[in-house]
């Protein structure tokens, strides 16, 4: 922006590219004003083509962004968000020393691997960071916006050239890095919303090997980002997209379908790959509640929102139902078998798996997906899970003290003594590349990425010309480090025998 008016007016400028684009919408990440003023390249620049790039904007955002820019019927190209390589799990309830006891029982699970462990706050990132490394000899370090520059600068190379492999970091780390090779994410507190979640995961397994990501959830970090969304400029939405993360915590569907749902993308099975799949809950063949929601939704010509809606399932004798004719439709009181909790908690359920969605632009009206459509008009089914009542919100339970349910937590496998062949020579591939990279002064990602290790692990090429076949070995590659590597293989694999 300070460019404007002397630097870009004397210069033939072909093309305006904006990444992180979500910073310009109003509903995106608070990260730096001046994107919410780029609409300005439009005024002065009126010719030149834009293009805006982001990885993390749902649709309200994407709508947001063409608005800000007052780009003119622009094309969209909307790929995939579904990321099959990351594991997704959330833990909730745990104290303070049963979270760094479940971190450091997690990163020594995953030894010689590179991770980040996103705090909300610069002192928890400084804690967690000394804790690691005095307390228990794993070495962390901090990274967040009150360091000194060269400070942030050395704590970003050090990570990325292996130096260091944990990283304890607020939001202000990971924008803009470069390393294919983090193998895990760990959030200590909960993200304020599900883009937040998606970008910030999204940093691990970027070769496309598989990576974990763990997110602990508690009722303080709810309590402290409701606050942050009291006093934002966008009161509204922020609460409503916290509450979505809050669900995306608390649920007992397939973690990757909430995801996917919330980018407006379908997928009609569950991913096998979180911790729900894992250990999947009590599920029942919810279809005919399903079209009993669509049915009203559509009937009502989808000007409701979730309350209506429900009045109008349980038959409500509101005069707001009975002003808008709704008494008369064919659906009305179609389920007052069900209490209004189960109601709205099968209702979220559907926005979880796609099947509506919420138009935040037109009242929060509920809408109807063509994923919907398909289960409305009997071409495909809905499975739920079964919702039991909390217990201290039943009726036999008013006035008593609420139970205090234990928390199951859940225990990582445990770390061999005995390295396998196949472990063995994981470890000295990494090793090699190591002194490559600091023979070369470049990241160790860049000689070879973990999955060209792993395919070295699994093929085992034995001769330069099996090698060359590897993934990520080009002509070039394998003059240059062939000779060693295959050495190395055939050295770990006499041995072995």
């Amino acid at each position: 922006m300070s460019e404007l008016d002397y630097l870009l007016s004397q210069l033939d400028i072909s093309l305006f590219a904006i990444d992180e684009a979500h910073c310009i919408s109003q509903w995106g990440h608070d990260f730096r004003p001046e994107y919410t003023q780029l609409s300005v390249l439009r005024e002065r620049f009126a010719d030149i083509p834009v293009i805006a790039l982001t990885a993390t904007a749902d649709k309200i955002t994407r709508n947001d962004i063409v608005k800000q820019l007052e780009l003119n019927e622009p094309e969209i190209f909307i790929s995939s968000f579904d990321r099959p390589n990351l594991s997704l799990e959330v833990r909730r309830g745990l104290s303070l020393r049963e979270k760094m006891s479940s971190i450091v029982r997690f990163i020594r699970n995953h030894p010689n691997r590179s991770g980040i462990i996103y705090c909300m706050k610069r002192s928890e990132a400084e804690d967690v960071a000394e804790e690691l490394t005095y307390r228990y000899q794993i070495p962390a370090i901090p990274y967040h916006a009150g360091l000194t520059s060269a400070q942030r600068e050395k704590a970003q190379n050090d990570f990325i050239n292996d130096r260091v492999g944990v990283v304890c970091a607020t939001i202000a780390f990971g924008m803009g890095i470069d390393k294919s090779n983090i193998r895990w994410i760990i959030h200590f507190n909960m993200p304020g919303s599900i883009e937040n979640y998606y970008q910030q995961i999204g940093r691990a397994g970027r070769d496309g090997s598989p990576s974990d990501t763990l997110l602990f959830y508690s009722l303080g970090d709810l309590v402290l980002l409701n606050r942050f969304a009291e006093d934002s400029g966008q009161v509204g939405i922020n609460k409503e997209k916290l509450f979505l993360m809050k669900r995306y915590c608390e649920t007992d569907l397939c973690r990757r379908r909430i995801l996917l749902s919330y980018f407006s993308e379908e997928i009609s099975k569950d991913c096998n790959n979180c911790d729900v799949c894992k250990n999947p809950p009590q599920r029942f063949d919810g279809s005919i509640l399903v079209q009993k929601a669509l049915s009203a939704i559509i009937r009502t010509e989808e000007r409701v929102g979730i309350r209506m809606l429900i009045d109008i399932l349980r038959g409500s004798g509101r005069m707001e139902v009975r002003q808008q004719n709704y008494h008369r439709l064919k659906t009305y009181g179609a389920g007052r078998d069900l209490p209004y909790p189960v109601w709205k908690e099968y209702i979220y359920q559907m926005l979880q798996l796609g099947f509506i969605e919420i138009d935040y632009l037109n009242n929060q009206q509920l809408k109807v997906t063509v994923l919907g459509k398909k289960v409305l008009y009997g071409k495909e089914t809905a499975t739920l899970t079964l919702y039991f009542e909390p217990e201290e919100t039943m009726p036999a339970q008013r006035g008593r003290r609420a139970k205090k349910t234990p928390v199951i937590k859940s225990q990582p496998e445990p770390v061999p003594q005995d390295l396998t062949t196949n472990e063995l020579l994981m470890e000295a591939l990494r090793k090699l590349r190591t002194q490559f990279a600091k023979q070369e002064k470049m990241p160790p990602y860049i000689i070879f990425s973990d999955a060209a290790l792993q395919d070295m692990v699994y093929n085992k090429p034995l001769t330069l010309d099996a090698f060359s076949s590897i993934r990520g070995v080009g002509q070039s590659k394998l003059e240059k480090y062939g000779e060693a590597f295959v050495a190395l293989i055939n050295s770990v694999l006499q041995e072995e025998k």
